[in-house]
């Protein structure tokens, strides 16, 4: 019985998806739920199972390829045993490679194709064969991080080879966009092309803060879990400032302004294709060990691909800590049709006046992107400062102040 391979249905929000990845080739023998072929959308990659036990029997599609929702990507015999045709024969060695080698290389080649598109980059670009690698990911999978890793330890593999630079040369690489890095770019250009932008920046003194993590930072981790990080801070101060100025937590859709009664937040997550922005949802109800838990798995999955196109729509504010990577100061920029961000930064001691004496805090840079369309000035003026009087002082958000 003949089942076909189809692109699983797509969200409104995105029209199509590019084959990424073919990880079986016709006359391949495929176990049922088996990953078959990646699809890289404008926002993640999607994994495309196997339906049923059998033979993959032709490939409609092949990489590179544009496809829609519901087209035919290729189809299964179900129950048939791989082909001997298609059965991996040794081939003869060259006369300057051994045949222990072309084994080890059929090794690495098969697994560099059960890796994520990340980690296979990763792989192909340091030159690690995958299946020397310790694995932590879901099901045993090795993932990026992993590669990463076993790149910079010391005694991790053998010297890479290296093309010494001609003197004098100037090379050059074109290389094509990513579809998430095009359509990243693309969102930027909406942004800038079709709001009103304006930043506003403050500064806050984070030494309660800081005291509270050293404090309860302990405990807190052995009872949760998890560690007690700066993030959920500010998305607990977000959540609760956006409840007194709802006009920050709006949108714009033609002539209307939608109105939010929830708050969903956007926390901006790095990844070596580019930012994505997984969503909390009802932040406003969450915890703080919610909300870290939330964010350390957003980020694990989103490194190795494995975040659902759910997870990154919708949203009604963002918050984005440029701070991770040593940002001093910054204007972040809004992602429609959200109409503002949060833009956190590194913290520095730096001297300040304190009933009267200099001391030193650790003092941190913050920044509100907005829609001028929709948020006067004023209003994203004392948004900042609500979030600035929370964090300064912490005990007023566990009491709703």
């Amino acid at each position: 019985m003949s089942l076909e391979i189809k692109v699983p249905v797509l969200p409104e929000s995105v029209s199509d998806a590019t084959i990424a990845t073919w990880h079986k080739k016709p006359g391949d023998a495929v176990k049922r739920d088996e990953n078959l072929v990646d699809l890289e959308t404008d926002k993640v990659v999607l994994e495309v199972p196997a339906p049923a036990d059998g033979v993959l029997k032709s490939i409609n599609a092949e990489t590179g390829a544009t496809v829609t929702s519901g087209a035919i990507l290729g189809v299964i015999e179900e129950g048939a045993a791989a082909s001997t045709s298609s059965a991996a024969k040794p081939a003869a060695p060259a006369a300057s490679a051994k045949p222990a080698d072309k084994s080890a290389a059929a090794s690495a080649a098969a697994s560099v194709n059960e890796l994520s598109p990340a980690g296979r980059r990763v792989a192909v670009e340091e030159k690690i064969d995958p299946s020397q690698v310790s694995a932590s990911g879901r099901g045993g999978r090795v993932t990026k991080e992993d590669l990463v890793n076993y790149a910079k330890a010391p005694t991790s593999a053998p010297a890479k080879a290296s093309a010494a630079p001609t003197p004098g040369s100037r090379p050059e690489e074109r290389v094509p966009m990513t579809r998430m890095r095009a359509k990243i770019a693309e969102r930027l250009m909406q942004s800038k092309n079709s709001i009103a932008m304006l930043t506003s920046f403050n500064e806050i003194n984070l030494a309660k803060v800081a005291q509270m993590r050293k404090q309860l930072g302990e405990q807190f981790e052995k009872t949760h879990g998890i560690k007690l990080g700066y993030m959920s801070f500010f998305v607990k101060a977000a959540a609760e400032a956006l409840k007194r100025h709802p006009i920050v937590n709006a949108s714009v859709d033609g002539n209307d302004v939608i109105y939010h009664g929830y708050q969903d937040i956007s926390v901006a997550v790095s990844t070596d294709r580019g930012l994505v922005t997984p969503v909390l949802r009802d932040a406003q109800n969450m915890g703080f060990a919610d909300i870290e838990k939330a964010i350390m798995d957003f980020a694990k999955r989103a490194r190795e691909g494995g975040l659902t196109i759910e997870e990154l729509q919708g949203g009604t504010f963002t918050v984005t800590n440029g701070g991770t990577f040593g940002s001093l100061f910054s204007t972040p920029i809004v992602n429609p049709p959200q109409s503002a961000i949060l833009g956190m930064h590194t913290i520095k001691e730096r001297a300040v006046v304190e009933d009267g004496q200099i001391v030193a805090a650790p003092m941190m840079y913050v920044a509100i992107s907005y829609d001028h369309r929709i948020i006067d000035g004023k209003d994203a003026v004392l948004f900042l400062v609500d979030i600035k009087n929370q964090l300064e002082n912490p005990q007023r958000m566990l009491l709703g102040l």
